[in-house]
């Protein structure tokens, strides 16, 4: 069932995220370099090559100033006026191998790792789920792992080719003049700090705008969903101030970087242009006294830039790395957070095809730390028994029903099927072996042929035609436009409830599962269309052993038991007619005429 969107949207989107170290965050990303070596090899080797070819460009136009210019040797001009453009074009050609092999290397990782992600959001316990929004985990999986992917390629790349670069300038440039090259690295003690003061204040705010950008998400992922309430309710300018608050507060967060770095940013480049100032005075002075040449000075000049576009980039990367510790951070949470998988130590069962067994002994449940939710409940269900499960809002009926496929696991107690403790089952054998059919039944945004084939991936037309008439669904599938290749559109929105609810139904005829959980199933429609799921629910519950959350009488006055919960507990339990003889809380309920909703029916009767 969708959450309301006030409640979804104030979803802490920090939940979970513990702070990580830059280097910690740094050597987690670099993992996923190890499958691709050469590419990684390739796109460093083609900057240095790239480098190299720049890095002859001061000395040739050192030559062209003091050798040929000065020398007036004409006929040296036009071949080494050729060989410059030659450099020029060696530079961009690797140049653009480099893009090109950095971007296939990028892909690749980028799919890598929101692979990774996405597989260990599908493996995490339910419980994670409602504790996060839906979308603050979208912009986790898409956004914040584009950040951490950034990190990886243009860090390794950019980083380690700047390092080499400001090496091999610095070389050059103290082989020209160490005195020049003295009064050049003069500003470097301030590029040091400045670089230092931002790196030490930046992730608070790279954090902000991350969580600004998911709380943003997430309402805007719930109020598309939830469109129709709000416009049932007339709430649109109510919902135009609550989007135009989580959009102020990522505009704050994101100004907050700005600010940041419109301070840094000119302020590193102002000290490096002093620096330049600083050798053209000096170096100047140097030529006019005859110490040095007048190209020797201009090509000193063109490797000091050289020099200082590297440590540009680095001022660049540490604001990217700022970034990608803030979403590399939400990233892990994911990635850290235990899977709901079982080690083969302790899962060793497998069930095949189970006959239907279940039995609760003494089993309780609660969420975290909150009250005991399930307290001692102990059933048999019988192969092929139908147990009906009534009661108030908050008795834990669902709660109940879901700790059979392990949804949530119980805290006491022990839950076998066919004599095998669950817990030492795997999941996938255990799932295997249950279908649930829902109050509100979820359909893909696809056909209703892949909807229905999601409970059998590999049924035949045959199979699928006949779950879909012993649901009742062929029928209106038939005179579809397109048929079973119909899209239902998100959520299955282009059918009715009915229609959604006997799509399900088909699906998990197809599946052919020997133990079905109902939840509420009819709860949501007319009395004509419930006539049409009843008759599908009871082909569906045919030879399976069948849990049934019900709220109306006609769906459970035949089951084996029924089981009347209250606060966590089974206050009542047996059958139609050895409950109404106990003349209890159930006798009350089924003597009250034209009853249609058994939770409404308790609150009547002040029994909640």
């Amino acid at each position: 069932m969708s959450r309301h969107p006030q409640l979804t949207a104030n979803i802490d989107p920090t939940f979970g995220a513990k702070s990580r170290t830059t280097w910690e965050i740094v050597a987690r990303v670099a993992i996923y370099l190890r499958p691709y070596p050469w590419m990684a090899l390739g796109t460093v080797s083609c900057a240095l090559f790239s480098l190299a070819f720049a890095f002859s460009y001061p000395k040739l136009t050192q030559h062209v100033i003091d050798e040929v210019i000065g020398n007036k040797r004409t006929d040296l001009l036009a071949p080494v006026m050729l060989v410059l453009l030659g450099a020029f074009a060696m530079r961009e050609l690797f140049n653009s191998l480099r893009i090109r092999i950095n971007n296939e290397l990028e892909q690749h990782v980028i799919l890598d790792m929101r692979r990774d992600v996405y597989s260990r959001l599908q493996r995490l316990p339910v419980g994670y789920f409602d504790q996060r929004a839906t979308g603050d985990l979208m912009t986790r999986v898409i956004e914040d792992v584009n950040s951490v992917e950034r990190l990886l390629i243009d860090g390794t790349e950019q980083g380690s080719v700047a390092i080499l670069s400001i090496i091999g300038v610095l070389v050059i440039l103290f082989l020209t003049s160490a005195k020049l090259a003295l009064v050049a690295l003069s500003p470097v003690p301030f590029l040091i700090i400045g670089a230092l003061w931002y790196t030490l204040t930046a992730h608070h705010r790279y954090r902000k705008q991350r969580v600004a950008s998911s709380a943003m998400n997430a309402l805007l992922m719930d109020n598309l969903q939830g469109v129709r309430q709000i416009k049932a309710f007339g709430r649109e300018p109510h919902e135009d101030a609550r989007f135009l608050d989580r959009a102020e507060s990522l505009r704050e967060g994101t100004l907050s970087v700005m600010r940041a770095w419109a301070l840094y940013s000119p302020a590193m480049t102002l000290i490096a242009s002093l620096g330049t100032g600083l050798v053209l005075w000096v170096g100047g002075g140097m030529v006019i006294a005859g110490e040095m040449t007048v190209g020797t000075l201009i090509g000193f000049i063109f490797y000091l830039a050289l020099f200082y576009e590297p440590v540009r980039q680095l001022h660049g990367l540490n604001q990217l790395l700022q970034a990608a510790r803030a979403a590399g951070e939400r990233v892990f949470d994911i990635l850290d957070t235990t899977a709901e998988e079982r080690p083969p130590t302790i899962a060793t069962s497998k069930l095949d095809h189970a006959r239907g067994e279940v039995v609760y002994e003494k089993v309780c449940f609660s969420y975290g730390s909150e009250r005991t939710t399930l307290k001692d409940i102990s059933l048999h269900a019988k192969p092929d028994e139908m147990i009906a499960l009534v009661g108030p809002t908050g008795a834990g009926k669902s709660t109940l029903v879901n700790l059979l496929p392990a949804f949530y696991e119980h805290t006491a107690g022990i839950i076998r099927i066919d004599g095998v403790d669950i817990r030492s089952m795997r999941l996938e054998s255990l799932r295997s072996q249950i279908s649930v059919v829902s109050q509100e039944p979820f359909l893909f945004n696809g056909s209703v042929r892949e909807n229905i084939l999601y409970g059998k991936l590999d049924a035949s037309e045959t199979e699928l035609a006949t779950a879909a008439s012993a649901a009742n669904c062929h029928e209106f599938i038939t005179q579809l436009s397109e048929g079973y290749d119909t899209h239902v559109g998100e959520r299955g929105v282009k059918l009715s409830v009915g229609e959604k609810q006997r799509v399900s139904i088909a699906r998990a005829l197809l599946a052919d599962r020997p133990i079905l959980i109902l939840d509420e199933a009819t709860a949501s429609v007319d009395t004509a269309t419930e006539r049409l799921i009843q008759e599908a629910l009871e082909r569906l519950m045919k030879g399976r052993t069948s849990f049934v959350i019900a709220h109306r009488l006609s769906t459970i006055r035949h089951a084996s038991q029924i089981l009347v919960m209250r606060h966590g507990e089974i206050a009542e339990r047996g059958t139609h007619e050895e409950l109404m003889a106990v003349n209890g809380l159930y006798a009350q309920l089924a003597r009250v005429q034209n009853v249609t909703f058994i939770e409404e029916q308790f609150e009547k009767l002040s029994l909640v």
